[in-house]
């Protein structure tokens, strides 16, 4: 190592860093595939490097000689210096090699090259993980020990990254720090506002693999990832009934609570989940909002127009084994087909005999118990128990 003795009449250092610093970065470098750095770069580098001993010192007595010319600040360190300039010259010198990106600092460029080679060289000593920055492997260790360090002062949470507090308190503050550049609207985090954007650009990076589908969030694409994988992660703790999407859960659950929060304002009607009061108020208002982009029909519910749309498809993968019939989704064929062979009925009627191979028919005869007609005519006072019901009679006024 090079012997580095300190300077203390407060003299600007020039030196580099030592011999050995300089080989672990020469190291650190070689991993990624030997980036191609050019000669101004390969100085910036040793700028960014300067000597650690006095640079210590500097940091001990608060000295700060290096003053950006750009701005009034100081900084005790040339690095610091480099790295702020950079922020009102724009320049990147660090170039990826094997994509488009540039960097205006060593440590990002290091990191970004990792999400090329997968190196993850930082491990938890307590699981297998590991991680390819520092920082995160030290966020990791937090779910180990379970420390909570950071304590929202307007409440008595606790929080195990500064971040995720900061994030916190604007629930707290109103704060909305991220806006929009082409409307008005702001956020309180940068990734709400780099969602919200994409609604202006119309993209969607994330592409099913199975498919040609494409989504705006990653969210979006794990949940209909699920339609392809059959997965149902969301298990119901009172019944054996498991959901791909975690709203369905919950809105499953107030089912058993009895739970109806969302109430019709035009009857005395109300539903455990706001999906299904839409669909409802649909019956009222005679809105058919869904129309079929192959032929006319129109429909008031989402998964009405989803089923009309599969007989117009083709491919039919599912047949059944005692008949010639195929049908697009297993669920049709277990459901509605299947049950015609085997004679099987298990919705049976709390206040009578009958069983039904279908719960929409069960469901539809337990209104004869109770007397209720929910389908209401939009242009006179009649009302109906079922919906085709309904349609017919809406024919008397439009003579159709």
């Amino acid at each position: 190592m090079m012997n580095m003795s300190s300077d203390t009449d407060g003299d600007q250092c020039s030196r580099v860093v030592s011999a050995d610093i300089d080989m672990m970065v020469k190291e650190e470098i070689e991993v990624y595939e030997e980036p191609v750095l050019s000669q101004d770069v390969e100085v910036s580098v040793k700028q960014e490097r300067e000597c650690t001993q006095c640079d210590h010192q500097r940091t001990q007595y608060g000295e700060k000689p290096y003053l950006c010319n750009h701005c009034d600040k100081d900084f005790s360190q040339n690095g610091n210096l480099i790295k702020r300039q950079r922020t009102h010259t724009g320049e990147k010198p660090y170039q990826c090699n094997q994509c488009d990106k540039d960097f205006s600092n060593i440590s990002d460029f290091i990191k970004h090259h990792r999400t090329h080679t997968g190196e993850k060289p930082y491990q938890c000593n307590q699981c297998d993980k590991a991680f390819s920055q520092n920082s995160i492997l030290i966020k990791h260790h937090q779910t180990h020990t379970g420390e909570k360090p950071y304590l929202c002062n307007h409440c008595d949470k606790a929080f195990s990254q500064n971040s995720v507090l900061i994030q916190h308190q604007r629930t707290h503050t109103g704060e909305k720090p991220y806006q929009c550049n082409q409307c008005d609207k702001s956020f309180s985090q940068n990734c709400s506002l780099i969602k919200h954007q994409r609604t202006h650009t119309g993209e969607k990076p994330y592409m099913c693999n199975q498919c040609d589908k494409a989504f705006s969030h990653n969210c979006d694409l794990i949940k209909h990832q699920r339609i392809h994988t059959g997965e149902k992660p969301y298990l119901c703790n009172q019944c054996d009934k498991a959901f791909s999407r975690k709203d369905s859960l919950i809105g499953h659950q107030k089912m058993h609570r009895g739970e109806k929060p969302y109430q019709c304002n035009q009857c005395d009607k109300a539903f455990s989940r706001k999906d299904n009061l839409i669909a409802h108020q649909s019956i009222h208002s005679g809105e058919k909002p869904y129309q079929c982009n192959q032929c006319d029909t129109a429909f008031s519910q989402k998964t009405n127009l989803i089923k009309h749309q599969q007989t117009h498809t083709v491919d039919k993968l599912y047949p059944c084994n005692q008949c010639d019939k195929t049908f697009s989704l297993k669920r049709y064929l277990i459901k509605h087909h299947q049950r015609t062979h085997t004679g099987e009925k298990p919705y049976e009627c709390n206040q009578c005999m009958k069983a039904f191979s279908m719960k929409s028919t069960l469901i539809r005869h337990q209104r004869t118990h109770i007397g209720e007609k929910s389908f209401q005519c939009n242009q006179c006072d009649k009302a109906f128990s079922r919906n085709s019901n309904l349609i017919k009679h809406l024919r008397t006024h439009t003579g159709e």
